[in-house]
């Protein structure tokens, strides 16, 4: 891709890309919904040993990728932070059901 030549263009690209990162956010809640049903209890939900998987794994494909790994751990810590309270309402509402 060639470089952006006005920072209307760098906004318009950064839309776009925000556009498919909600695509795939949004995917990615629909997966983490389904896994609260698979989750016996709430240390289940927090798993901190798989927290830890997964921020390992971002670092280490940012790196391969060109994205700075703090940049990435950040990144994907909010989200996983985010992603563990939906997780855990979800979890609560199936345990009432």
């Amino acid at each position: 891709m060639s470089a952006p030549e006005s920072l209307a263009e760098v906004r318009t690209r950064i839309d776009a890309l925000d556009g498919e990162l909600t695509r795939l956010l949004a995917e990615r809640q629909r997966l983490v919904r389904a896994a609260a049903g698979f989750k016996k209890d709430e240390q289940a939900v927090r798993a901190p040993d798989r927290v830890e998987q997964v921020v390992a794994l971002a670092r280490e494909r940012a790196a391969a990728a060109g994205l700075e790994p703090a940049v990435a751990e950040a990144v994907w810590r909010a989200m996983i932070g985010a992603f563990i309270t939906l997780e855990l309402d979800t979890h609560a509402e199936i345990g009432r059901g």
